[in-house]
């Protein structure tokens, strides 16, 4: 969810989210996690955010944090580098569910038909941030029939300790939580 270069990347606009996710090492536990998906033949989904530069498809201001961000012409720009999947997650044979508005990936996206033609039942959480997108994967996830699983270190929020906070009051209600170390026991 949202591990792209212009989000928690070389290019962020986010120092305290990079901040945090150096720290948690979200992103060495996130490509821990992804290897062990593509060697078991689970599909890798990358879940991005982009806009055009005209805005067409995006609501600009129904909420404040969206209309701060797209104060600045070229914030995400569809074709950006910013909008680019960390080259350390990318492989090829990997999907993209790209979104255009809002905050989570599958309202408005065409992830629910994707991951059904995949026969998948079960969705693996990653990525950014556990105080908006993750908490709306698994809130629109669960809504739609998948079971979660949130992977507690290759995920993080800002201010950290409210991003915990949800992890134990929020997301523990909705999902399995699990280490990277342990997502894969049992599969293959």
């Amino acid at each position: 969810m949202e591990m792209q270069r212009g989000v928690v990347g070389d290019i962020a606009k986010f120092p305290d989210l990079v901040a945090v996710c150096d720290k948690r090492e979200v992103i060495p536990n996130a490509a821990h996690v992804l290897r062990g998906a593509r060697a078991n033949g689970i599909p890798v989904i990358h879940c991005t955010a982009a806009f055009r530069a005209d805005r067409a498809g995006s609501h600009t201001s129904n909420t404040p944090f969206l209309a701060h961000l797209l104060k600045d012409p070229a914030h995400m720009l569809e074709g950006a580098p910013a909008v680019e999947v960390l080259p350390e997650l990318w492989e090829p044979g990997d999907l993209e569910s790209r979104r255009f508005h809002g905050f989570s990936p599958f309202t408005g996206t065409s992830l629910d038909m994707t991951l059904r033609s995949l026969g998948v039942t079960r969705v693996v959480a990653v990525g950014v941030s556990l105080n908006l997108g993750i908490q709306g994967l698994a809130i629109e996830a669960v809504a739609l029939g998948y079971r979660v699983t949130v992977v507690t270190d290759a995920v993080a929020g800002i201010p950290e300790d409210y991003a915990q906070a949800v992890l134990d009051h929020t997301i523990s209600l909705l999902a399995a939580r699990v280490t990277a170390a342990r997502v894969w026991e049992g599969v293959g």
